[in-house]
């Protein structure tokens, strides 16, 4: 039976606005395949995990407190983090967890949080905070040369400038900046999104980029996989288009 590990990170403090979910979505379409979901879980102050031994890593979004506290925590794995992603294991940052991986982040007060400096990216939080990008969003993504749509739900005060790198184009919403016009981070084995706990369960294309990925980099070798009924998703996905967008 073929397997695909996973690490969560921090479970219990970057998990805003159900990012969990993320986890139960890639779980329950890699298991529909026949596929084991070995699913590990790293808490603060926990023995370093071998980041490069496992296939997948996710890590949420959580409030500025939480958020210095797993940075402060991540600066001792930086190199092997590093080194994970330079290996092609696939990473998957919602939210603070994107905002750990650029520079820095300056909060509210004009706190810096330092970054992981693993990518070019900063962010910058507004000092006003009654100003937030929030709210339902869609944007137009490439994933592999299948395009597709991405539809989710942000809520950050912290703009993300210096993004070299896209995940898609913003088609309603806001995205990593107020008119910023586009959304995320992306290069081949990592997605970083300010969309939350929707994004895996709303997104079925993005969840099996990440599987086929996966599956294809442990085993050497082309995979197809298997089609699920997504008939439900679908026209969910439908209703939402056509809400936010207009589409029929």
């Amino acid at each position: 039976m073929k397997e695909i590990k996973i690490l969560y990170l921090y479970p219990d403090m970057l998990n805003l606005y159900g990012d969990r979910g993320n986890i139960q979505a890639l779980q329950y379409r890699i298991e529909k395949r026949g596929i084991k979901a070995n699913i590990e879980y790293y808490y603060l102050g926990e023995q370093a995990p071998d980041f490069s031994s496992y296939d997948i890593v996710f890590s949420g979004g959580g409030a500025d407190k939480e958020q210095a506290l797993v940075a402060e925590d991540m600066q001792q794995y930086k190199e092997m983090i590093k080194r994970a992603i330079e290996e092609g294991v696939f990473f998957l940052l919602v939210c603070g967890s994107y905002q750990l991986f650029g520079k820095y982040y300056k909060g509210v007060e004009g706190n810096i949080i330092p970054g992981l400096e693993i990518f070019d990216y900063y962010t910058e939080a507004i000092p006003d905070r009654t100003k937030r990008c929030i709210g339902d969003i869609v944007i137009d993504v490439n994933l592999n040369g299948k395009q597709t749509k991405i539809i989710g739900y942000e809520n950050h005060g912290g703009q993300t400038y210096d993004v070299k790198s896209v995940l898609g184009k913003v088609l309603y919403g806001q995205g990593n900046a107020f008119g910023a016009g586009q959304e995320g981070f992306m290069i081949k084995n990592v997605i970083a999104t300010y969309i939350h706990g929707t994004l895996l369960s709303k997104n079925p294309d993005v969840t099996d980029y990440m599987i086929k990925y996966a599956l294809e980099r442990k085993y050497e070798k082309e995979i197809e996989l298997e089609p699920l009924d997504d008939t439900f998703e679908d026209e969910c996905r439908k209703q939402l288009l056509h809400r936010f967008l207009g589409e029929i």
